[in-house]
Parts: structure tokens; C-alpha cells; sequence
């Protein structure tokens, strides 16, 4: 059995780093208009120092073009592809057959990886690829763990597979969404979808021999928010998903914070080399309790159980966290007073937590003293109130650069 790869979102350089760090083999990103997520752009930049980072830590970076692409934009397609045959990018995501084909003819060294935007479903789809060029096929979220192994014993030893484990779910099939652009004017299927799904909506029936005779349904104060899904994690199946071979374990979450990131990144890493070393005592409830602490929603194992569960939508809208959040980050470690970047309000008194980077278990600590950075007096609190904003504190254990704090709300 061999150890799967565990790939992390970066909707930036300073998102590589922080998956990188915590433990990520590699990341996957985008840039412009020709990726799924345009919001989380990488410039050409930004992309070349992440492809350097990676390689000089072994690690690789995977880049999407998986835009279902119109003729208009073929031009700017050929200047990314040959950007990133140049840059040295480990692999490209695509799903249209045309943008595959130019991959092809102008980079046939970079291994192409086949999006969840293709809705790969089977071996005899996966097969079909196989012989069109893929190295990889990333597999549809509506396959549960049956298929996943039907399909797995059914392609060629040299294609690899990857499957989604946690993160955010669309509402539409495998992504395939058009009610962003129909009700804001943004294409999903062109990187800028507005998440209409997660929009709050008042639902009412009207009595057709009654107009204007209006009665709402199954709402509160809030509205409704039935089409908005819960997010998807599979910390309990890691062992199964390790035990039937899948090549690649994936994080949703581009448009994340590093903090996010490098939280859940950090849990996964933590699972899949602790279920390696000691597969009979794999307990998932020590990574939920960390889970707990950043999920933004209610979590759901979606299909990957049971194709008929019902239990995947958030009627009750996005919840942010209510006992946790983003402290910090160190910025320099000092016995006596270390340096931290704050993210958050800080007052002394606060328990915090400081996130180890392969310790499942944060270390737990209380701020007794602070001080400003800039002025050495000591302080009570701190407020972010600039970018890049610091503060000195007291941390009772070594800390690395970049390491994460957390925060417990009052």
C-alpha cells in the first residue's frame, strides 16, 4: 500500500507556503480568467515563485485550465500553456477536449490531469482518457466508495486517480452550474461564479384560484437556504480511501485563508501518516475535535457512504465557527518575547493555541504580557487595525516562522 498524496488549495503564494509547510505534497492554482476560481488568481508572478518553492522543497504544483473554453479565448490559453511548459509546472487540470488537445500539441511533456468538471464516473470513462493523454483523472464527487474501487480495478496501473475529502460542495453536478450566470451575470463555468446557492431566499406558493393569495414556506426570520450544501469531509474514511489505492487525496477551498489552509491541511497530514504508522488505532475523533475548531459549516460525507444520503444541505446558512478563530502568526520566535503578525483583537488573558505543524494537538497557553512592537510599552490589547500589524508576546515553547495561532472566543 502506498501512500497517497495530500494536495492543498492555493489561491496564492503566501497559501502555497503555509499547505507547504504544514504538510501538503503538493498544491493546485490557477491564474486569470482560466481556471474555475478567478477569484483566487495566481499571477504569472506569484506562480513562478510557488512552482520554485515547490521544487526546492520536492514538492509540486498542479495549474488549472479547466474553463469550458470558447473559441475567443484559445489565444490566451496557448500563452499560459507555454508559460507553464516554460515555468516547469508539474501537471494541468483541464476538461475540455479542445484546451486538452492544445495541452497536447504545446506541452506534451507536462502530465495532464483530467478536472472533476469532466464528471469521470467510470473506468470505461477514465480508460477513455487514459488513451486521450491523461496521466491523472480527478474523480466525480457523486461516486461513493464502490465506484471509486470498480474504477480503480478497471484502468491501467499508470493512471492515477484523485478524489475530493474535504471542502465546500456545489450544488449543481460535479460543478456543472449555471444559476450563478443566470441570476448575477457570472459564469461559473468561466471561474466567477457568485455562489447563488449560498444566498439566502424566501420561498412562497400561491393559490391559483386565489391570486395574490401568497403563503410562504418553510422559513424563519432568516429566509432559507435550500440550496446551499453542507461541506464535505472525510476524516473517518481516510483509512478506506488509503486501502483502495487512490492516488491523490484533495482539499477543496482556494478562496480559504492561509489559516484555513494550513488547519485542515495540517489535521489530514496528521491523519494519514498517523493511520501509516499504526493503522489498527486509527481514532478520527482526535482530528474531528480539530476539525470542530474551523469548520465554517456543517460537514457531510455526501455520497461517499451511501448514494441515497440525504443529509447534505445547510438550511440553516453559513455558520462561521462561534468558539474559535484566527489569532496570529509568528512572525519571529524569541524566548522572552517573540514577534507575532495579529489577525484578530488580542488581549491579555486570552487562551490561544499554537498550531504545530504534524501535532494533531495544539499547544495551549494564556497570553500573561504583551507589548507593542513598535514601541515596546506594554499593552492590554491589540486591535488589527493596519496590514502586517505586530505585537510582542510570551510563547512557551519554540516556535517556527509562519506557525499559525488560534484563538479561543470568549
Amino acid at each position: 500500500m502506498k501512500k497517497p498524496e495530500l494536495l492543498a488549495p492555493a489561491g496564492s503564494f503566501e497559501k502555497a507556503k503555509a499547505a507547504f509547510r504544514y504538510g501538503a505534497d503538493a498544491v493546485y492554482c490557477g491564474t486569470g480568467s482560466l481556471s474555475l476560481r478567478s477569484r483566487a488568481e495566481v499571477d504569472n508572478d506569484d506562480l513562478r515563485k510557488t512552482i520554485e518553492f515547490a521544487h526546492e522543497l520536492g514538492k509540486k504544483v498542479y495549474v488549472t485550465i479547466n474553463i469550458y473554453a470558447p473559441d475567443s479565448v484559445y489565444d490566451d490559453i496557448e500563452k499560459q500553456v507555454l508559460m507553464l511548459k516554460e515555468i516547469k509546472a508539474d501537471g494541468i487540470l483541464a476538461s475540455d477536449g479542445g484546451v486538452i488537445e492544445k495541452i497536447k500539441e504545446l506541452a506534451p511533456e507536462i502530465p495532464i490531469h483530467i478536472s472533476t468538471q469532466a464528471n469521470t464516473l467510470s473506468a470505461h470513462t477514465a480508460n477513455f482518457w487514459y488513451k486521450n493523454g491523461a496521466e491523472r483523472v480527478v474523480l466525480s464527487r457523486e461516486m461513493n466508495k464502490e465506484d471509486i474501487k470498480e474504477l480503480i480495478a478497471n484502468i491501467p496501473e499508470g493512471l492515477e486517480t484523485e478524489t475530493f475529502i474535504h471542502g465546500a460542495i456545489c450544488w449543481a453536478y460535479s460543478g456543472r452550474c449555471y444559476l450563478s450566470d443566470y441570476m448575477a451575470q457570472r459564469n461559473a463555468n468561466l471561474g466567477d461564479c457568485a455562489q447563488s446557492c449560498r444566498w439566502a431566499y424566501n420561498m412562497y406558493i400561491e393559490e391559483a384560484n386565489n391570486p395574490g393569495n401568497i403563503m410562504p414556506v418553510e422559513e424563519d426570520s432568516t429566509g432559507t437556504y435550500v440550496l446551499s450544501s453542507k461541506d464535505l469531509c472525510l476524516i473517518k474514511e481516510i483509512p478506506e480511501l488509503c486501502e483502495m489505492g487512490v492516488t491523490s487525496l484533495k482539499i477543496e477551498g482556494r478562496l480559504k485563508s492561509e489559516y484555513y489552509v494550513a488547519s485542515i491541511v495540517n489535521i489530514y497530514r496528521s491523519a494519514i501518516d498517523d493511520y501509516f504508522n499504526d493503522p489498527e488505532h486509527y481514532d478520527y475523533k482526535k482530528y474531528m475535535t480539530e476539525i470542530d475548531k474551523i469548520k465554517t459549516r456543517d460537514l457531510t460525507t455526501f455520497f461517499f457512504n451511501d448514494k441515497k444520503n440525504t443529509d447534505y444541505q445547510e438550511f440553516a446558512g453559513k455558520q462561521y465557527n462561534p468558539n474559535f478563530e484566527y489569532g496570529g502568526m509568528v512572525e519571529k520566535y524569541d524566548a522572552d518575547k517573540s514577534l507575532v503578525r495579529i489577525g484578530n483583537r488580542l488581549t491579555v488573558g486570552d487562551e490561544v493555541e499554537l498550531i504545530i505543524p504534524g501535532e494533531i494537538k495544539p499547544v495551549e497557553f494564556t497570553i500573561e504580557k504583551m507589548w507593542d512592537s513598535e514601541t515596546g510599552e506594554e499593552v492590554d490589547h491589540v486591535n488589527p487595525g493596519k496590514v502586517g500589524q505586530n505585537v510582542l508576546m510570551n510563547i512557551p515553547v519554540e516556535a517556527k516562522e509562519d506557525w499559525f495561532i488560534r484563538r479561543k472566543r470568549k
